[in-house]
């Protein structure tokens, strides 16, 4: 019988806290969402909101010394039918490895403090085939400058014995995406990957992504803090806020009918080129995310809040076939007890 379920990743209730003196910091407060095969999903908040430590909880990166997933499951796939719990995997075990790099490979914020300088670009390309594909040192060296030209770096032959300090920005980014795709991830986490890129090479590196993606047909978990970015490369969007998801919807639920005020506060702070409109900022800041109250975490900033916003959380309305806010604003839509 042909497999017909397109799940490929799916989350439900994760928390991650993070415990420290002063009180416990929920980084990831009580989320769920799910990545079907080949879409891209974007996870879009300000610095803080949780969107790293959702990308690290999923690989089962969060450090140990202090932070936990503290509830939660999230299940990968493998096969389409029978899923493995990753929150259920000894983070050090052989069970994970086997997942990190060869099924959900991730491409973190900073290359040059993700590339380890000693060693050439290369020879961190074959670690990792030679890891988790069982190759010769001939066979992953091979590897390694087919990525390398899979990516759009000019006489990779040469380049894969550079070390990391000989290539611009633009190029080291372009060996972590080519190190993240050698092993045929079904999954790839891009965590703010053109951050401080200038605008040109990150549009090449976009542009380099969806390509790859349309050829490989891997699925993306997109992170970052511009709306913009997220309108070129996603299919749905998660927005973030203090650890928690407040908005849930596709690209045009999003960008044309949101219905959370955070969502509309930030795309009302997007500069519009040819446009002379008074960007409006969101008042205030993001709160401290030790010990928050049991009740909307956006309020204080929130034009709209009621009283009931500074007394109890609201949960998920629906508010579209496939949106949903989490705000009180939207209480007439369906019961609440």
């Amino acid at each position: 019988m042909e497999n017909t379920n397109k799940k490929l990743l799916e989350v439900n209730n994760l928390k991650t806290y993070f415990y420290q003196e002063d009180g416990i910091v929920k980084a990831v407060d009580d989320i769920s969402f799910h990545i079907d095969k080949g879409e891209t999903i974007g996870i879009v908040g300000e610095s803080g909101c949780g969107k790293s430590i959702t990308s690290l909880s999923v690989l089962r990166l969060v450090p140990r010394n202090k932070g936990k997933i503290a509830g939660g499951t999230i299940k990968y796939y493998i096969d389409g039918e029978n899923p493995i719990d990753i929150t259920a995997l000894d983070p050090r075990g052989t069970e994970v490895r086997k997942i990190r790099g060869k099924e959900i490979a991730m491409i973190f914020q900073e290359p040059m403090t993700s590339l380890h300088p000693v060693f050439t670009v290369g020879n961190q390309i074959i670690e990792v085939v030679r890891l988790q594909l069982g190759m010769t040192k001939k066979e992953a060296r091979e590897r390694a400058i087919e990525m390398l030209r899979l990516v759009g770096i000019a006489s990779p032959e040469q380049r894969v014995d550079n070390y990391p300090h000989e290539l611009s920005g633009g190029m080291r980014q372009r060996v972590m995406i080519a190190m993240a795709l050698s092993c045929d991830p079904n999954l790839l986490i891009a965590d703010e990957p053109t951050t401080a890129l200038d605008v040109t090479i990150e549009a090449q590196i976009l542009d380099l992504m969806q390509d790859l993606q349309n050829r490989i047909g891997m699925a993306i978990m997109f992170i970052t803090h511009d709306l913009q970015v997220i309108g070129e490369m996603s299919d749905r969007v998660n927005v973030m806020y203090a650890g928690k998801i407040v908005e849930t919807g596709t690209i045009d639920d999003i960008y044309h009918n949101s219905k959370h005020p955070y969502t509309q506060g930030l795309l009302k702070s997007i500069p519009q080129i040819g446009e002379k409109k008074r960007l409006v900022p969101i008042k205030g800041t993001v709160p401290n995310t030790v010990d928050l109250p049991s009740s909307c975490y956006f309020a204080p900033r929130c034009e709209f809040a009621m009283e009931i916003c500074h007394k109890k959380e609201p949960p998920d309305f629906k508010v579209g076939s496939e949106q949903i806010a989490k705000c009180w604003l939207h209480k007439s839509r369906e019961e609440v007890s």
